[in-house]
Order: structure tokens, then sequence, then C-alpha cells
């Protein structure tokens, strides 16, 4: 099955010039800029982190070394839909995950024509191609590593694919509140 890519901010041009903004200041790793569109009851966790403090003890923004930045650049580039008039949830791969694929078995391709390979190298023999697909996670017995997912691709057939490309909905997502005719980032977390 394939799950194509969604990006409903288009339709609202509020969120869309907020979301535009915000990927600036995050591309500029501008503390101040992001900071300001926190909820001031952010969830961060599922291990009750809520609020600005937590976010910023988990994250820690200004230091050199903090994933916040790409983390959220990749949520935000990412597309996702609006969940009723005052809420924006991203990315599509989370908001749009059809009910009937297990989230913790299957991730979703997130570009065209992916290389699917026999092996978790970047020499190894190309086995398929996919774009936009969702595929269970393979149970690999073959050292892979963080830059590369094991597929299913059959019963007794695995490949694998750059984990730059596929996305476990269950990741990072982020969840956009309108209250007071502002917008702000009030879920910033992954997992299940």
């Amino acid at each position: 099955m394939q799950l194509l890519p969604v990006d409903d901010a288009a339709t609202r041009p509020e969120f869309f010039s907020f979301r535009a903004q915000l990927q600036e200041a995050v591309a500029r790793h501008d503390v101040d800029a992001v900071m300001a569109v926190v909820h001031p009851n952010i969830k961060a966790s599922f291990g009750g982190d809520e609020g600005i403090e937590a976010f910023r003890r988990m994250w820690r923004p200004t230091e050199p070394d903090s994933t916040l930045w790409g983390t959220l650049a990749a949520v935000l580039a990412l597309g996702g839909s609006f969940q009723g008039a005052e809420t924006f949830v991203a990315p599509y791969t989370f908001s749009r995950w059809p009910e009937k694929f297990d989230s913790f078995e299957h991730v979703a391709v997130v570009a065209a024509d992916v290389r699917i390979r026999e092996a978790p190298r970047a020499d190894a023999p190309v086995v398929a191609t996919m774009s936009f697909a969702i595929l269970p996670v393979a149970r690999s017995t073959t050292g892979t590593s963080d830059e590369w997912t094991a597929v299913q691709l059959a019963p007794n057939r695995t490949g694998y694919v750059s984990s730059r490309l596929v996305r476990s909905p269950i990741g990072y997502r982020a969840f956009f509140t309108r209250e007071n005719g502002r917008w702000m980032l009030s879920l910033f977390l992954a997992g299940d």
C-alpha cells in the first residue's frame, strides 16, 4: 500500500505563514524564535515531561550538539494535516497513518524511486524500488546500523533501505494548536 505525502498547510494561509517562519527559525537555530512558539504546557514525552522547562532540559536548544534542529526540521518538512480547525499534526506519516498497519511493525518510504538493497551497504545490488510505500520492518539477522532499515519484501526476502528515506509512524511528531489567535507547538514527542 502507498502512503502518499499530504500537506494541508496551504489550506490555511495564516498557518502556512507561521510554519514557514518556524522553518526559517529552525534553519537558523534561532532559539528565541522557536521558544517563543512553544506552548507553556507543551507535552514533550509520555513520561510526564510537560512545560517549557522540561522541553528545554530534554532538547538543550542552546547547546551546539542539540538534536532539536534536525529533528524538528525533518518533522516540518514532511507536511501534515489538520485535525479540526485549531490543530495541525505533522508529519503526514503520523497524521495519515492507516490504522490497519501496526505502527510498531511498519515504516513508510517517504520518497519516490527509493532503492531497496540486498545488504545494508550503498554498493549492494538493488533488489526492488519503492515509492511512498508502507513496508513491514524485518527482524534482520544481518548487522544493521542506524543508517539502514531492514524491510520485509516477501516471506523469506529481506531488503535494506537507507534510514533517511523511511519514517516510522511512531517517530517524532508535532501538534500545533491555535489559542487566542496564535499558533503554538503544543506537543513534540515520539513513541506510543
